[in-house]
């Protein structure tokens, strides 16, 4: 058996769409894990540092593995990976800044860079950047290249504004709040694009509560059980499920796939 066959049997195309319906509860849980991942680096940077790296990438790649293997959107899977890039990707912002010895604004620089690359990779490939065409692996790829580096840009901005440009975490936090209600204003009232409206509050976040002075570890476990039961309530009622999607055939088409289609690839 070819590596291929071997990679597409551990792995196999996605029959329907691997992300979740965008809904209130969505951006709710996404600013949790936002905060719960700086929280939980933080505090596992408290220790030996080799000790949080090798947790963080372990809890990453085991995330990476379930969520690769389902073939449809399961919540827990979804999540579960969601958290893991929130915790490795403030991770790793924060080695440039400590260890390497980038300042702030390069941090900050450098992921806006490779945010703007991954986007133009994930267009030029497929056409469309709409979470309701994420149904194929190489699409799924290109999803979560995008939200690691969502995440490892905003650890960066946060630090960049609330230490460089002296806003303090606190303002920090509320700046980036509203930040995030920009385009779902402009999306309800004024028609923003739906694709540029949902990338644009998704790249937008709030610091990490525990920047702000209530401990990492506290915050750490209170997002954490808060992330479990929201994701529970999901898993159980299936509310965040996409409906099967008909459109145009084409590479940008924003349709989901029939088994049957799937399995023809």
């Amino acid at each position: 058996m070819s590596s291929g066959h071997r990679r597409a049997r551990l792995f196999p195309e996605p029959l329907a769409a691997k992300v979740p319906e965008i809904t209130f509860l969505f951006w709710v849980i996404k600013l949790l894990t936002t905060c719960g991942g700086e929280a939980v680096s933080d505090y596992l940077a408290l220790g030996n540092r080799q000790v949080g790296a090798v947790i963080e990438a372990g809890l990453l790649v085991i995330a990476l593995v379930w969520q690769f293997r389902t073939r449809r959107y399961v919540a827990a899977a979804y999540w579960s990976l969601a958290y893991a890039i929130a915790i490795f990707g403030t991770g790793v912002s924060d080695a440039l800044h400590l260890f390497v010895g980038i300042p702030y604004a390069g941090t900050t620089l450098l992921w806006a860079v490779v945010l703007t690359l991954v986007f133009w990779l994930w267009y030029r490939s497929e056409g469309t950047l709409s979470i309701h065409s994420v149904f194929t692996r190489r699409r799924e790829t290109y999803y979560w290249a995008v939200v690691f580096a969502t995440f490892a840009l905003g650890t960066a901005l946060g630090d960049f504004t609330a230490s460089v440009l002296g806003l303090g975490y606190l303002a920090s936090a509320i700046m980036f709040f509203f930040i995030i209600l920009i385009p779902a204003v402009a999306w309800w009232r004024f028609g923003l694009n739906s694709v540029v409206a949902f990338w644009f509050a998704y790249v937008g976040r709030p610091h990490s509560l525990s920047g702000i002075g209530f401990g990492s570890g506290r915050v750490a476990v209170i997002v954490t059980i808060a992330v479990a039961i929201l994701v529970g309530y999901l898993a159980v009622t299936r509310r965040d499920i996409q409906p099967a999607r008909v459109g145009p055939a084409g590479p940008g088409a924003d349709q989901e796939r029939t088994p049957r289609q799937t399995r023809a690839l």
